[in-house]
């Protein structure tokens, strides 16, 4: 029986998985153990997947529209549904602007429909209205990154965990939230017992648990303490001068910040122990290896960007970046968020990680897509901005994609005002079950996961494909296709025509990698070069890490074969090993992040501090 090898949709460390046909459409999942993320390992939900795809009881299955807010939504074609919405949007874009309209989509999309939706509005209607709910967890990593090294670019892989002899947890639990990362940490530690484990949080998680330090800090001060470890480094020489002074920028002026508050004076600030702030910086500046890992703690926080700078400053100092067993590690929350960051998914972000503010590479996906107009210049509406936009009038219509708003959005009445107010409402779902359908003009039934074939990027930039296993149910569609048929009814056809000819059916069908081929053909020559994959690659060889450019496919073909290895890695393992960064001097940046006034005093009429965790 045909066994079919997928990828995990539930979060981003992007477990390979196993599955196996049984009867009446059924299947069983396992781990795939030559998947180099996971190895073979999955956790409770993975485990559970199949259940998941079984239960076609809350499906979607056809297009439902009303005329107007007071009558009941019903049954049209598919033709019906598109053609009503594309005739309201084009009469907002007309009478209000392109900015009168938006997408608010999910890092739980693919990547060819991240692409297609990201092409659609800003390369065609004209507006940069299109951001996810990645906005919601990702973006304080993404602005780090891009301030310290040049760009959104992970510089680890999972492989570097066993390679580690110390682990700086930040405003994370893995344990629970990136089970299968943190059993490699687990076993890791096991095996060699003087491997040292530190987590910075507030709360006593298992992750604290296992670990051999744990400072519970005063929820707000995690930039006090950073500068503090910084402090101890340089006055203890555990930092690399010679990779200082050859490849950064802006050391003096962390020096600087870094000694205006003692050790003891930070202690007292953070409410830890001066001592244990010693101990955990000398491991990390002692380690042959540091890895930092961070998620929520650090990003849901109005001073998120300058938490990720002062860590990743610990690394630029010591020297740990840019070599085997050491870097800056975000765990991405959601199981695509990469993938939507790479097509440039969000509303101030351009394709291939170019940047929407800059008229260079604006003209570059211009001429690219063959845009009727130029890309607006004007970085478009965040994820809350969209919905306040929708309640002051500002915006008219949304279109609301793989993601429930009225869940995961902060400010709930906020957003149901905002649909309330908004004047038509598009909601592309699976399941009958979201809040959001009560709003909806329009209700498009998706595919979900084994429903639909397409590509996903885990938290090591690591490409992996999605097979289609099992038919969507009754006239559900993937969402790349919902969105292709949308464009053309908007008049964009020839930009969007996504189809071949089934050699054996004559049949018209959706071409997924005609998508997943223009997306890589894009980032050719940039960063996040992956010119050279395909599905073919993918399909034969397993996983791939980009950059992987023409020239490694080519090199793939002619000269290697990595189907027998246990652990296939195919592509680029980590980033900055020449010490080159993709900054315009081509040196890491070091910020001096201030860290005056940012935890909140309890008052009797405010006696509680809230902390976010994923």
């Amino acid at each position: 029986m045909t066994q079919f090898k997928t990828t995990c949709c539930y979060c981003g460390v992007g477990c390979g998985i196993k599955i196996t046909p049984a009867v009446d459409g059924k299947f069983t999942v396992s781990g795939d153990e030559s998947h180099p993320s996971s190895r073979g390992l999955l956790c409770s939900k993975g485990r559970e997947l199949h259940y998941t795809a079984w239960d076609k009881t809350d499906r979607l299955g056809h297009p439902e529209m009303r005329w107007s807010r007071s009558q009941p939504r019903q049954r049209v074609t598919w033709d019906a549904a598109l053609e009503r919405t594309a005739a309201v949007f084009k009469t907002f874009i007309d009478k209000f602007g392109p900015d009168s309209v938006g997408f608010y989509a999910s890092g739980q999309m693919l990547t060819e429909e991240y692409y297609v939706v990201n092409k659609l509005i800003k390369g065609f209607i004209g507006s940069n209205n299109l951001d996810t709910n990645s906005r919601l967890c990702m973006s304080s990593a993404v602005v780090g990154y891009k301030l310290a090294l040049g760009e959104d670019s992970v510089p680890v892989c999972y492989d570097d965990i066993e390679l580690a002899d110390c682990f700086l947890v930040a405003g994370a639990n893995p344990a629970w939230n990136h089970p299968i990362i943190w059993r490699r940490v687990e076993a890791h530690k096991l095996k060699d017992p003087s491997v040292r484990i530190i987590t910075i949080d507030p709360r006593t998680t298992d992750s604290a648990r296992f670990s051999d330090l744990h400072l519970a800090i005063k929820p707000g001060t995690d930039i006090t303490l950073l500068n503090a470890f910084a402090r101890i480094l340089i006055e203890n020489d555990w930092i690399d001068a010679d990779f200082i002074a050859q490849y950064t920028e802006g050391y003096e002026k962390l020096k600087a910040k870094a000694f205006e508050k003692t050790v003891e004076e930070a202690a007292a600030i953070c409410d830890v122990w001066a001592a244990d702030m010693r101990l955990a910086a000398q491991w990390i500046g002692q380690s042959k290896g540091f890895i930092s890992m961070w998620a929520m703690g650090f990003n849901q926080s109005v001073i998120g960007v300058d938490k990720n700078l002062s860590l990743i400053n610990l690394h630029l100092i010591t020297g740990q970046i840019g070599r085997a067993g050491a870097g800056p590690f975000s765990l991405t929350g959601q199981p695509n968020a990469m993938g939507g960051r790479e097509v440039g998914g969000l509303s101030n972000l351009l394709p291939a990680h170019r940047n929407l503010l800059n008229a260079e590479h604006r003209a570059e996906v211009e001429r690219f897509w063959g845009s009727p107009q130029p890309i607006s210049p004007k970085n478009g509406l965040t994820a809350t901005e969209m919905f306040e936009a929708l309640e002051d009038g500002r915006m008219k219509a949304i279109w609301i994609m793989c993601t429930n708003p009225l869940v995961s959005l902060p400010d709930v009445r906020r957003v149901e005002a905002a649909l309330k107010k908004a004047k038509f409402v598009v909601v592309q779902e699976m399941s009958n079950r979201p809040e959001t359908l009560e709003y909806a003009d329009v209700i498009l039934p998706a595919a979900t996961w084994t429903e639909k074939e397409g590509t996903m990027t885990n938290s090591e930039r690591r490409v992996s494909y999605l097979h289609k296993i099992t038919p969507p149910p009754s006239e559900a569609l993937p969402d790349a296709e919902i969105i292709t048929r949308f464009a053309e009814k908007m008049g964009f056809g020839d930009a969007f025509n996504y189809y071949r000819i089934d050699e054996k059916t004559g049949e018209k069908r959706f071409d997924t990698e005609g998508v997943f081929l223009e997306h890589a053909a894009l980032t050719k020559g940039t960063n996040v070069d992956m010119s050279g994959l395909n599905y073919s690659i993918l399909q034969k060889n397993g996983t791939v890490q980009w950059p992987f450019t023409e020239v490694d496919a080519r090199q793939l073909t002619d000269n290697h074969s990595f189907t027998n290895s246990l652990f296939p890695n195919i592509g680029t393992k980590r980033l900055f090993e020449d010490k080159k960064f993709y900054t315009p001097t081509g040196k890491a940046q070091i910020f001096g992040c201030a860290d005056e006034n940012l935890s909140e005093p309890t008052t009797p009429q405010y006696p509680l501090v809230l902390t976010t965790a994923r």
